[in-house]
């Protein structure tokens, strides 16, 4: 039987800018780091599944503090467009992108919670 192709032989063969976007993604979104328990076959696959998912959770709240730099970044640009420059749409453009990403970082403390509760 041969073996599954090893995660490290998968990224040399790709080009450059590919590994750059997969570790631009791998640097903002934590998906990567979780399985999904409602793909598992039976309980002891979903228990293994669910305490995976609660060891990763400790690397949340890294995203969750990268996440707020963009919005805090968003959101001075937006300041800075909106008063200095008088740019309204560019301004409302940074602006919605503040409230995208404090979504993002409410979203990531509430799984941040619910991992770390140990819910049945």
């Amino acid at each position: 039987m041969a073996s599954p192709p090893d995660h490290r032989e998968q990224q040399q063969t790709l080009p450059a800018d590919d590994r750059f976007g997969q570790t631009l993604y791998r640097f903002l979104f934590f998906d990567w780091l979780f399985r999904d328990v409602s793909r598992a076959r039976n309980l002891l696959e979903r228990h293994a599944a669910r305490e995976h998912n609660r060891r990763m959770s400790r690397y949340l709240p890294v995203y969750m503090r990268r996440w707020s730099v963009l919005a805090t970044f968003d959101f001075a640009l937006g300041f800075l467009f909106e008063r200095v420059l008088s740019a309204t749409m560019l301004s409302a453009l940074f602006f919605t992108g503040t409230c995208v990403t404090i979504t993002g970082v409410l979203v990531m403390t509430v799984i941040w919670l619910f991992l770390a509760a140990r819910l049945p």
